[in-house]
């Protein structure tokens, strides 16, 4: 029997890949850094995107902060979704920078959402605060692309907000804008500004804004998979 460890290369074919994130379900993800020579942290405030970077590496990604899939070579995008002891998402899903400038002629079929969101490895973990971040579960991988249903709810949001962002609009999106994804801000502090269009199409600046797809699109997605 082969010794479970990291993949060292990033996988030749979406057989390996989905055969890796097999093997790692069930595991914790304290015996997953243990085994990757990795430290555990006691909790995830300042490490938020820990889990990520662990599964990362078990699954030999390689695009890291590319704005490219993290499969480059296979056209998956890798995507860990913390979720609850009934199987649902506790957070919404980011998905990529949303661009706030150059935005004309821009169509949803060429967007960098929706080749982001062509195809996808969904890998959900145990996420719930009262775990410690050790003794949390990885779960049963998912490989997803979106039905003809799923990209037209994506296109119709992408679309209303694209329509603001260009039009100026960009401060009056909220959250609550979008069925299925949203617009919100996404910088590590309140300094990192940057450009965008106002109101009257004057360069402003602005907190950077990113995309996100809501808990609903993602837990239907668990749900019909899983048959929760």
């Amino acid at each position: 029997m082969s010794v479970l460890r990291p993949l060292s290369l990033p996988p030749k074919n979406e057989l390996e890949l989905v055969n890796q994130a097999q093997h790692i379900a069930g595991m914790t993800l304290g015996e997953l850094a243990t085994l990757a020579g990795m430290n555990t942290p006691q909790n995830l405030k300042r490490d938020k995107g820990w889990t990520g970077i662990l599964l990362e590496r078990w699954l030999g990604a390689s695009a890291g902060s590319k704005p490219e899939q993290d499969f480059a070579e296979l056209g998956i995008e890798l995507k860990t979704i913390p979720i609850d002891a009934e199987g649902h998402p506790l957070e919404t899903t980011f998905v990529c920078v949303a661009p706030l400038t150059g935005n004309t002629g821009v169509v949803w079929e060429t967007s960098h959402v929706r080749h982001k969101l062509h195809r996808v490895l969904w890998v959900p973990v145990e996420g719930e605060r009262s775990i410690p971040p050790g003794e949390r579960r990885v779960g049963t991988p998912l490989l997803w692309s979106p039905s003809e249903e799923e990209d037209d709810q994506l296109r119709r949001d992408w679309e209303e907000l694209m329509d603001m962002i260009v039009l100026g609009q960009v401060e009056r999106i909220t959250a609550r804008h979008g069925e299925v994804m949203q617009i919100r801000p996404k910088a590590a502090n309140s300094k990192a500004l940057t450009e965008a269009i106002g109101e009257n199409g004057q360069p402003i600046m602005t907190l950077p804004r990113g995309f996100y797809l809501k808990k609903n699109f993602t837990s239907a997605i668990l749900a019909r998979h899983f048959m929760l």
